[in-house]
């Protein structure tokens, strides 16, 4: 095994979900009949059409900050969101009903601040996982918290083999910031392949300052890619919430990056579908109401190398009516982010090359 570093030790224990027992559960439908079982006195999760089987040879990664449980009910005031779709009791149900329904390989998480819950629901699924909190957490300050949020990576043990794991704070000017990021590189055993996947949260709120840090930690974020790939010629998956529209430095900084060739997936499968908005990323990935009104943006990535993987499909957003007015969270959808998941082919090596030049004409670039 490679090396791997220790976490910071937490605040609070973990503890918030000892009365959940998981004992009998071992299938996909075992986990969603406990989910609807659960959930019963709540309307259905929001639909979204997308095949729980996955393509042959394929890897599925799917992206989501499933909202901290202490921010959502304490600081992020959703004004449209009634407190009872807040109540942890019967979210961490709605949560484990959106991951499990999709069925990846490979799963990135943000503002986890339920980490062992998450772990012992996923186990029964066939996943191990990776977890990195934030050093000085905002959760830790608000009475009744369940310890910091931070970022995890979950992967299906039958189908990868974890080889190594590193995780860091992010830097701004070589100081430490509050934002963290795990790497993981796994053997894909059907290939033999190692792929490289990482994980991040980057700096919220909006700014001239505030785009100028992400940017920074960006760079940080991409040095430390390089770092610790040992420079092997590997696909690499960044899936994150970024905090930045793609307008913003941080976007075409990961983007424009010479020595990886990253994309964005979403805005990549426009392209390769001939879609009326090729080219351009989905209208929003969180549409939610706070106190000082409405937010539509698109701030979450699931960036990839071209050389190594095709994007084959995407999950699509619900759509303005499928919301509802009051946005999210809300009784049918458990945070102020939708989830993202992407199907890859992984390349051939002798494809990649052509693959990038392909790319690179359809002005994915």
């Amino acid at each position: 095994m490679g090396s791997f570093t220790s976490a910071p030790k937490m605040v609070n224990d973990d503890v918030q979900d000892d009365d959940v027992d998981f004992e009998g559960i071992r299938t996909v439908e075992d986990m969603k009949q406990r989910c609807r079982k659960e959930l019963a006195a709540l309307p259905p999760r929001i639909e979204r059409n997308f095949p729980s089987e996955r393509p042959a040879n394929s890897i599925r990664v799917l992206q989501w900050n499933i909202l901290s449980q202490s921010l959502g009910e304490h600081n992020d005031n959703f004004v449209c969101c009634p407190l009872e779709a807040l109540d942890w009791r019967t979210r961490r149900y709605r949560i484990l009903e959106e991951i499990v329904e999709f069925n990846a390989d490979i799963i990135c998480l943000q503002e986890v601040d339920h980490y062992q819950f998450l772990s012992r629901a996923l186990r029964t699924q066939g996943y191990e996982g990776i977890y990195f909190p934030k050093p000085d957490s905002p959760c830790i300050y608000i009475k009744g918290n369940n310890g910091p949020d931070g970022c995890a990576i979950f992967y299906r043990v039958n189908d990868y083999e974890l080889i190594k794991v590193e995780t860091r704070i992010v830097e701004v000017w070589r100081v430490q910031s509050n934002q963290v990021v795990i790497l993981t590189m796994l053997r894909h055993k059907a290939t033999d392949r190692e792929i490289c996947v990482a994980t991040t949260h980057l700096k919220a709120r909006q700014g001239a300052l505030l785009s100028t840090l992400r940017n920074e930690q960006g760079k940080d974020i991409l040095d430390f890619l390089e770092n610790n790939i040992d420079g092997a010629d590997c696909p690499i998956i960044i899936a994150g919430d970024f905090n930045a529209d793609p307008t913003e430095p941080v976007y075409s900084t990961i983007r424009s990056d010479p020595r990886f060739g990253l994309d964005s997936a979403y805005r990549c499968d426009g392209i390769v579908q001939g879609a009326e908005d090729a080219g351009q990323e989905p209208p929003y990935t969180t549409w939610k109401v706070r106190g000082e009104g409405e937010c539509c943006q698109t701030i979450d990535y699931v960036f990839f190398s071209r050389r190594h993987l095709g994007v084959k499909q995407v999950l699509p957003f619900p759509t303005g009516e499928q919301i509802g007015p009051n946005r999210v969270p809300s009784f049918q959808y458990p945070s102020d982010h939708f989830s993202l998941a992407v199907d890859f082919d992984l390349l051939p090596s002798s494809d990649a090359s052509q693959a990038d030049v392909v790319l690179n004409k359809l002005l994915c670039v």
